[in-house]
């Protein structure tokens, strides 16, 4: 058995601090944005950004981060996870500081799409950094203590976004990620050796080309439509088209590579294929439901950054209590009788803020906010860990991979859907009471109901305000129905795909490590 470098415990610790310090960026980095999209679309406080140009905000990180994490693992073979850990973190703070002072909406997705680039430089840098420090027990507890700082990012994003956002300009909640960048840089200069593998992947360009420009084109054609508010014309279906004869293509691509980055292959598994598609769909009501309420509390009920964050608190703290006690439930029951109800739960209390108002008390948004996340947190963790046991060992690494790609895809085109959906309605409800209103307002108002609120302002028509919160009131409520049902197509999925006999498999022993992990590391200092 090959032994991982013999590092003092103290520097394991030390590297363990850094890696969660780089994971508490990228995930604050998720959340963040949430909280401040309300001050983006506001003309005055943020950039007056459109419907449209938020989802491009939020979706570019996405995107970006979805098709280059096989690319940097691969890079990481070739020249050291170090090095491509510390590229990824002097892009993503460039790119945080060009977001920061961004001048339009398209700096700021252009920026962020630069944010993506370097999260998907360090995430797959960081698993391996990990493997190679700890080994046997030691390597479980830190992949466990390194997991909370999802959690802590989840809880912690929101408020710090809230905080920054009411006492300075929107660019301070992208500006603070260059500290903390720096110091993890000195960190992993320091303390982390240049672990390489001996066994090169191939870099598959072609793959990640064609995986780039599908989701981009896919992305594009949804967006659009919530732009012209039509789904016939020929740049919102063409673009569409064009996405998913490009993802076709990829998979008949990576069906003819011997060492695909992207392995299709895996999905004629029953519950790896099924369980995926699931969790595809889970974020993918997740991401919009996350954009909806982001707008429902700042806009519509009035809430300051602060206060929105402190009210998304009990998702997080949902999902951080649910993930430890599912582990424990599959162990003694069947996965399917666990997850389908939870994802069924999910699907609900999406479905729930159809039943949300201007006027709805704090408390009942709490309520379904907290079991939003308890439901959530009962599938993703179970559902993982149950894909990747029922690989084969040496394909553990590519079904990883596949998982966190359907995942941040999911993502993407929540957004681009949810998002479309919203602005078509919207627009839609709006427009009655646009009826002999000037050209310049009309055209302003009908944008979104942040751009009424502040021209109705402008004017002077308070009635415009109000019409606009009913509008997106009813937009939200349109919304949340499709998202809730598609939500639950993936617990149909799961229980069709899972088996209904049997518990989930529990983490597999330490394996030897030259089989786990291939050859022992070379390293560089």
């Amino acid at each position: 058995m090959v032994a991982p470098l013999a590092l003092p415990k103290s520097r394991q610790r030390l590297i363990l601090a850094v890696l969660m310090l780089c994971s508490l960026l990228i995930w604050l980095e998720n959340t963040v944005l949430s909280a401040t999209l309300e001050t983006l679309a506001d003309p005055a406080r943020g950039l007056g950004a459109d419907p449209g140009q938020l989802q491009w905000a939020t979706g570019a990180y996405t995107l970006a981060f979805a098709t280059l994490m096989f690319t940097a693992g691969a890079l990481g073979d070739r020249f050291g996870h170090r090095t491509v850990f510390c590229a990824g973190l002097a892009i993503f703070a460039g790119a945080s500081v060009w977001a920061a002072y961004a001048g339009d909406a398209g700096q700021l997705i252009a920026a962020r799409a630069a944010m993506g680039v370097g999260s998907a430089l360090m995430t797959p840098a960081m698993m391996a950094i990990l493997m190679w420090t700890f080994s046997g027990p030691a390597r479980a507890a830190a992949i466990g203590v390194f997991s909370a700082s999802a959690g802590i990012g989840m809880a912690a994003g929101p408020v710090l976004a809230g905080f920054l956002l009411d006492r300075y300009w929107w660019g301070s909640v992208f500006l603070i990620n260059v500290p903390v960048a720096v110091l993890a840089s000195i960190g992993l200069a320091v303390l982390v050796p240049n672990f390489r593998s001996p066994v090169l992947r191939p870099l598959d360009p072609a793959g990640m080309l064609l995986s780039v420009s599908g989701l981009v084109a896919l992305a594009y054609g949804l967006i659009r439509a919530g732009q012209v508010a039509e789904w016939a014309r020929i740049d919102v279906w063409a673009p569409v088209l064009v996405g998913v004869v490009l993802l076709a293509v990829l998979v008949l691509v990576e069906l003819r590579i011997k060492q695909p980055s992207f392995d299709p292959r895996l999905f004629a598994q029953r519950t790896f294929g099924g369980g995926n598609v699931a969790l595809g769909l889970l974020l993918f009501g997740v991401a919009a439901i996350t954009f909806y309420n982001a707008f429902y509390l700042q806009g519509a009920l009035g809430f300051s950054p602060m206060e929105a964050g402190l009210a998304n608190i009990p998702t997080a703290l949902g999902a951080l209590t649910a993930a430890p006690f599912a582990a424990r439930l599959v162990r003694r029951f069947p996965l399917r009788l666990v997850t389908v109800p939870a994802l069924t739960v999910a699907a609900l209390t999406m479905g729930g803020y159809g039943f949300l108002g201007l006027h709805t008390p704090l408390v009942r948004i709490e309520i379904l906010l907290l079991v939003q996340g308890l439901s959530i947190g009962m599938v993703i963790g179970p559902v993982t860990a149950a894909l990747i046991s029922n690989l084969p060992l040496e394909q553990a690494g590519a079904g990883s991979a596949v998982t966190n790609t359907v995942r941040q895809t999911g993502s993407v085109i929540g957004i681009a859907v949810g998002g479309t959906i919203m602005s078509i309605v919207y627009r839609r409800a709006i427009e009655p009471a646009l009826e002999g209103a000037p050209g310049p307002v009309r055209d302003q108002a009908v944008v979104s109901a942040e751009q009424a609120r502040h021209v109705a302002t402008t004017v002077h028509r308070p009635a415009l305000a109000r019409a606009a919160d009913d509008a997106f009131i009813h937009a939200m409520h349109v919304g949340a129905g499709w998202i809730a049902a598609i939500v639950l197509l993936g617990a149909v999925v799961l229980l069709i795909t899972l088996s209904s006999a049997g518990k989930a498999e529990s983490p597999v022993p330490e394996p030897d490590r030259e089989e786990a992990l291939g050859p022992e590391p070379r390293t560089a200092a």
